[in-house]
């Protein structure tokens, strides 16, 4: 084994940061109870699950405090959540076309998404996935009766548009009906997707007659350089549907609540989602992911700050520890994927198919075993996760750079 039992050091003075990644110690993070810090022993650096290594925000804390305090832990009412999630699209993507009442309260961004492609699609039906992506999308639609269809991303980690148009085919041959799942920005690579690149899959899916569903957990969490455009804000996507809620960007996967948002000419299906789906979110988590969205911005602005630097700090790590890894710095999320199909370290890969998550082969298994570093296995995120692994960054700066650290002395070990 290489280096497990250093401790990372703190970050050196000069490269002080204020961004709320910098403000929990390892041994504070280690007291968590959630699946990061308890999956592995205490020797192990978690990079892996979507949790941030962040204190909850302020505007967060006092919404959350206010309720308990009040005893106000009943059963959720109102439109406060999609009035927030209304205001804050509105100031931060320009986007007024959120109507409230084309909302619908589910109880996380994956089960809405079953409901809502159960809205549109049937037992044997399609859905289109472009991989890599995000495990659960395989796992969720599989285990509901219909077939997954892959459009696999391009060289360059972007949508392909003459493999979805070929998907889109696939999928409604024998005329049944199909569903693209889309992750905008995309889990795992981090790749925000363009307008025009929206525009043109909106043409496609009217063509073809496929409904798009877009899972947009990850939007608030665009860094410098690239600019989020909500599926539904695109001429052509009326018809379409996006899943979101403030889980990822503020760190509330533990308080369950989401929002299923309809286009205009989607209203109508979303109206058939059923009545009970709504009592699965949390009162606590609605009133938190409200407060989040309302109240929230100048944490995430600073988180964003913080998310920037990692992310040029782990391009420099990459080079100087794992020069050998093919890595395109992430336009959103705190994802990054890391390439080492080219040093064969996947030929054992198991052929099992993708979405389970805490499956393990190829590069994952050896960062874990020999630098005791956890990060999502490649293969579990469909064709073309071979050989990859997925690194989440929202750790404090110190974490990082012993983990690289580990990593790069496993790899040279294995060479």
């Amino acid at each position: 084994m290489t280096g497990p039992a250093h401790q990372p050091p703190a970050e050196p003075a000069d490269t002080a940061r204020t961004d709320p990644l910098v403000r929990l110690s390892l041994e504070q993070l280690r007291q968590r109870t959630s699946m990061k810090w308890r999956a592995h022993p205490e020797d192990v650096l978690p990079l892996w699950v979507a949790e941030m290594d962040v204190p909850l925000a302020p505007a967060v804390t006092e919404a959350l405090r206010a309720a308990v305090d009040l005893g106000d832990t009943g059963y959720p009412h109102g439109t406060g959540y999609a009035e927030a999630l209304a205001a804050f699209a509105a100031e931060r993507w320009s986007w007024d076309g959120l109507r409230v009442e084309h909302t619908a309260l589910v109880p996380d961004v994956m089960l809405g998404i079953v409901e809502t492609l159960r809205l549109v699609t049937g037992p044997g039906d399609a859905v289109v996935v472009c991989p890599p992506v995000y495990p659960p999308f395989y796992a969720f639609v599989g285990h509901d009766g219909r077939e997954i269809v892959e459009a696999p991303l391009g060289p360059d980690l972007r949508l392909d548009l003459a493999a979805l148009d070929e998907a889109f085919r696939r999928a409604r041959r024998g005329g049944r009906r199909a569903a693209f799942l889309m992750s905008n920005p995309h889990n795992p690579t981090g790749t925000v997707h363009t307008r025009a690149e929206l525009e043109a899959v909106a043409v496609l899916a009217r063509e073809h007659g496929v409904r798009v569903v877009s899972d947009e957990i990850h939007a608030p969490l665009v860094l410098p350089g690239a600019v989020f455009t909500p599926f539904l804000a695109v001429p052509g996507a009326e018809n379409g549907f996006t899943l979101t809620s403030a889980s990822k960007a503020w760190n509330l996967a533990g308080l369950k609540a989401a929002l299923a948002v309809a286009g205009p000419e989607a209203a109508d299906d979303l109206r058939r989602m059923p009545e009970e789906v709504g009592h699965g979110p949390s009162h606590l988590g609605v009133i938190a992911h409200t407060a989040a969205f309302r109240d929230g911005t100048r944490w995430l602005d600073d988180l964003l700050t913080g998310l920037a630097a990692n992310r040029t700090l782990l391009g420099r790590l990459v080079a100087e520890h794992l020069p050998g890894a093919r890595y395109l710095p992430p336009e959103g999320t705190y994802l990054a994927w890391l390439d080492f199909t080219h040093l064969g370290l996947h030929d054992d890969e198991p052929p099992a198919g993708p979405g389970v998550v805490g499956d393990l082969a190829g590069p994952a298994r050896m960062f874990l075993d020999d630098a005791r570093v956890a990060l999502s296995s490649g293969h579990v995120f469909g064709t073309g996760g071979a050989g990859c692994v997925r690194l989440n960054f929202a750790t404090p700066p110190a974490v990082l750079r012993e983990a690289l650290r580990r990593m790069g002395d496993a790899l040279r070990m294995a060479g």
